[in-house]
């Protein structure tokens, strides 16, 4: 079964009262103490594994202990553990909960995508530019890749997180990083056309006006909004319950990234009403993934609120 391991750094004189509280939780098992296994300063060593569905309630505790402010905590998944207390652990749980979303975890999570080194901005221009090919060659698969490459998502989440938790800056750092970067993605788009329209090396079918991609994306209508919304949804559950992948980034990007390096493409080429449904498609896209994924953490957050409150109620 899956478990959190957690590591603790406590000055001596507050060991007692953390051990007493890792003691007096049934979700906790494992529990180990290295006296003065810390140097400089000293301090004590304290570790331990918790069910998932019990990890908030002891790092509750042990915020309210100040933990993190006399000492150091942290936390990283254990894949597999055989352990009979820790099934029983477990068992004694509601199924659910047993299996239940570490919020800590997933802010950080979070948190940490939510970094806008220069590399973000590099691999949306690298990315806008390879939309870029496939709109002007007609391939799904380039467009694909340019999907696979967007690292926007982290940026979406990040202000998803910041209306959560009411963070203006937050917000503000990651609606500026995503102006800049698919700013700077469809410069690139644009800068490449260009080059590739003095060289004369528009494909035939696209000058023709044969554009099947770039029709799919320039004209917004229900089934984009449909499909923004799920990517919504889908990105916020798949970060809820530590299930991002690759699929997942071409789901949210298929809604973004395209459309961007659709916007230089079409301004490059002189359709200024491509450029516009695609500019549209931009915008639409990026505030229904912003809305939805707060609604849908804000619901998660709710729902598992609600359970941990039965399950409270019924161990009194």
């Amino acid at each position: 079964m899956d478990l959190i391991h957690l590591r603790l750094v406590s000055p001596p004189g507050r060991t007692g009262q953390i051990m007493a509280l890792l003691a007096a939780d049934a979700c906790t098992v494992n529990v180990a103490l290295h006296r003065a296994a810390v140097t400089d300063p000293t301090a004590d060593l304290v570790e331990c594994d918790v069910v998932p569905g019990g990890v908030d309630s002891v790092l509750a505790g042990l915020r309210d202990l100040q933990v993190h402010r006399y000492g150091s905590l942290s936390a990283q998944p254990v894949a597999l553990t055989v352990s009979d207390r820790a099934e029983a652990a477990a068992a004694a749980l509601p199924r659910a909960m047993a299996r239940g979303p570490v919020w800590a975890a997933v802010e950080a999570r979070i948190a940490a995508d939510a970094t806008y080194a220069p590399s973000f901005y590099l691999y949306l221009v690298i990315a806008g530019v390879i939309g870029a090919v496939g709109l002007l060659t007609n391939s799904q698969i380039l467009i694909v890749a340019a999907m696979i490459l967007g690292p926007e998502y982290g940026a979406i989440a990040g202000v998803t997180l910041g209306l959560d938790r009411r963070a203006g800056w937050r917000v503000r750092q990651g609606l500026l990083a995503l102006a800049a970067g698919f700013g700077l993605a469809i410069v690139a788009a644009y800068a490449f056309t260009l080059v590739v329209r003095g060289l004369a090396m528009i494909p035939p079918a696209y000058a023709a006006g044969v554009r099947p991609v770039s029709h799919l994306i320039d004209t917004p209508d229900f089934f984009s909004v449909v499909v923004a919304v799920l990517a919504g949804v889908v990105g916020m559950v798949a970060l809820t319950h530590i299930r991002t992948s690759t699929l997942l980034g071409v789901f949210v990007s298929v809604t973004t990234i395209p459309a961007a390096a659709d916007v230089g493409v079409a301004l490059a080429t002189g359709s200024l009403r491509a450029a516009r449904g695609s500019l549209l498609q931009l915008l639409l896209n990026i505030v229904l993934l912003v809305v939805v994924g707060f609604l849908t953490l804000r619901a998660q957050r709710a729902i598992w609120a609600r359970i941990t409150r039965r399950t409270a109620s019924r161990r009194s």
